[in-house]
Order: structure tokens, then sequence, then C-alpha cells
């Protein structure tokens, strides 16, 4: 019960940073605004081939299940094993570093692809320091440019 109660208290304090970094950043998500944008989507269509399109939803599934994995590592104090997960799953590897540069012609959404690519090494290198808060805040500024991204582009 205390691992539950622990992970809860992660997710939830996570959400809240992350809600507080987007509402930073100017992006206000409130969930009329949600229902709206969904009938008048008015986000930047990336203009993908069905095929880009597949690839680029399952590197972001990829992405989900390692942030679901970091917090899991994180709930359980493996801050090895989750500083691990971010340096090798959302990490600014090689491999990321080319498909970022081929996936779009949009230079903004780009440039946001390398970002939080970066901010994924950033997280490994301070999920190592064994410091939860600043974890959580890592992981904070790493999920905002997800939502960024999302709240400004569509495939």
């Amino acid at each position: 019960m205390k691992k539950i109660s622990a992970l809860f208290a992660i997710l939830f304090c996570g959400y809240l940073t992350m809600s507080q970094s987007v509402a930073e950043e100017g992006i206000v998500m409130d969930h009329h605004a949600m229902h709206h944008q969904h009938s008048m989507d008015e986000r930047l269509s990336l203009g993908l081939s069905p095929e880009m399109k597949q690839h680029q939803l399952k590197n972001m599934r990829s992405h989900v299940v390692a942030i679901q994995s970091i917090v899991g590592h994180l709930a359980n104090n493996e801050f090895d094993q989750a500083a691990q997960v971010a340096h090798s799953d959302l990490g600014l590897t090689d491999e990321m570093k080319k498909m970022c540069s081929t996936m779009s012609d949009n230079e903004k959404f780009r440039q946001l692809g390398l970002a939080f690519h970066q901010s994924g090494d950033d997280l490994g290198d301070t999920i190592k320091k064994k410091d939860m808060k600043k974890s959580l805040e890592a992981l904070q500024t790493t999920m905002g440019y997800c939502v960024q991204c999302h709240a400004t582009f569509r495939q």
C-alpha cells in the first residue's frame, strides 16, 4: 500500500509540476478547450506520409512507455535504472539526431524534438544524483516538451 501511495504521490506531483510548467510556457489546456480543439484542430499539420505517421506514433508510444518505466523506478528508489531508461530511451542518441533531422520540414518541430531528447539526457543526469525533487522537476521539463509539441502540431 505504501508503494501505491508513493507512486500516486510521484505521479500527482509530476502532474502538478508539469501543469505549472505548461502554464508558464503560455500553453493553457483546459478540458473545454481540449474538447473544442478536437472538433476544430488548429494545430499545424506536419504533412507526414502514412508510413512516417506510423513511425512517429510508434516512437511517441515508446516515449510514453519509457516515462512510465522511469516513474516506476523512481517510486522504488531505483535511481540508476531510471537514469538508464532516460538516457537510452529518451536521450539524444545519434539515431535520434538523425531521425529528428529527417522527420519533417518544419524547423520548429525539429528543434522541439532535439530539445526533448536533450532533456531526456538531462533527466538521466539529474536522476543519477538521487534527489527525488530535482528528478521530478527534470521529468516535468521533459514532459513539458511533449505537451508543447502536441499542443502545436498534429500529424
